[in-house]
């Protein structure tokens, strides 16, 4: 694994900042070596659209996006009417950081925001936000989007999921995930992909690529075909539409075919559960929450945050814990872990 290229102060702001995996730039290279057919008529295009349906089990509708802002808003957009509302958790991703994209791709459906533990929807929330107003002055329930892995760094397991899958069907909602981390999901889990998916109810998944060792690209993947009817009409209308599809389809080739998907994941949630178990070790530092996938939360006591920084590492304060947010990627070497931790316990000791 090769990751000089990574500034290790950058490590844990976000899985943004990480390269390519090796696996995912050879593809891209190889796909540039000559001329292909525009708009995603080309062979990269259908061998990652076989690979996917391949990951999952099943004769999935497929199609690629520049980022997880428009694959989520578009799919949603497809699984709603502007009248409708979707359920989603208070912390969650299409919330808190899509800029109000959601409602503006499905021209004004609203957002309503549900509390959960761990960042997790409830079956008995769900059915609340469903039958405490059925009157037409309301917003009508249609999707409900759940995230795997949460923004807490938790995961949903499958009868988890199965819940929620099966409070859906029995309200008439459609099930949306995103899952921009959901190979750190697989990984953490330790199961078929298709167990947490369409084995349980969900519609549409938005699976991440950028933050599982691409450069740039997500898949919408939708398990329920109907829903697709008309997609590349979205997309295209909303600048999503690649002329030089193999350039986002190409990496996906490179990271699904021996398995690279995976052993990215595995490599993030393994550096992300050294750096908790080093963080549980310095008296100055309180982890917080129950993490499962590729990021530590951390309330650190007063002056260890601010000298960390001053040697140049760089994570964020987080809306959803309190704390402070340590994200881990595919790059994120033992050695930047443990030299995070070694200044950290410098700091610690200081302030003692």
């Amino acid at each position: 694994m090769t990751v000089d290229r990574v500034t290790p102060g950058c490590q844990f702001s976000s899985d943004n900042t990480a390269p390519m995996s090796p696996e995912a730039w050879a593809a891209l290279e190889q796909a540039n070596r000559d001329s292909v057919s525009s708009y995603g008529d080309d062979r990269w295009t259908d061998r990652a659209c076989d690979l996917i349906r391949q990951m999952f089990e099943c004769p999935a509708e497929v199609f690629f996006v520049f980022n997880g802002t428009a694959a989520n808003s578009l799919a949603l957009a497809a699984m709603c009417q502007s009248y409708h509302a979707i359920l989603c958790h208070e912390v969650a991703h299409v919330e808190t950081d899509e800029c109000g994209a959601p409602e503006f791709f499905s021209n004004g459906t609203k957002l309503l925001l549900l509390s959960g533990a761990a960042g997790k929807l409830q079956p008995d929330g769900i059915t609340h936000a469903v039958e405490r107003r059925r009157d037409i002055h309301y917003p009508k329930p249609r999707v409900v989007s759940v995230t795997q892995a949460t923004e807490l760094s938790t995961v949903y397991a499958a009868d988890e999921l199965a819940a929620v899958g099966e409070t859906c069907r029995r309200h008439g909602l459609r099930l949306h995930m995103d899952g921009a981390r959901f190979a750190n999901a697989v990984a953490a889990l330790g199961v078929r992909p298709r167990q947490i998916t369409w084995d349980v109810g969900v519609d549409v998944l938005c699976l991440g690529g950028t933050k599982n060792g691409m450069g740039v690209g997500e898949a919408v993947v939708f398990f329920n075909k109907p829903l697709a009817d008309e997609f590349a009409y979205r997309c295209k209308q909303a600048g999503q539409l690649a002329s030089k599809m193999r350039y986002l389809s190409a990496p996906w080739v490179g990271l699904l075919e021996n398995g690279g998907w995976l052993t990215n994941a595995m490599r993030a949630n393994a550096a992300a559960a050294r750096l908790e178990r080093g963080f549980r070790e310095i008296s100055g530092v309180e982890v917080l929450g129950n993490r499962q996938a590729n990021a530590v939360f951390a309330r650190l006591a007063d002056g260890i945050a601010a000298a960390l920084r001053a040697k140049g590492w760089r994570f964020y304060n987080f809306i959803g814990s309190g704390g402070c947010r340590f994200m881990c990627s595919w790059a994120t070497t033992d050695a930047a872990v443990d030299t995070l931790l070694a200044d950290a316990r410098a700091a610690d000791t200081a302030g003692n």
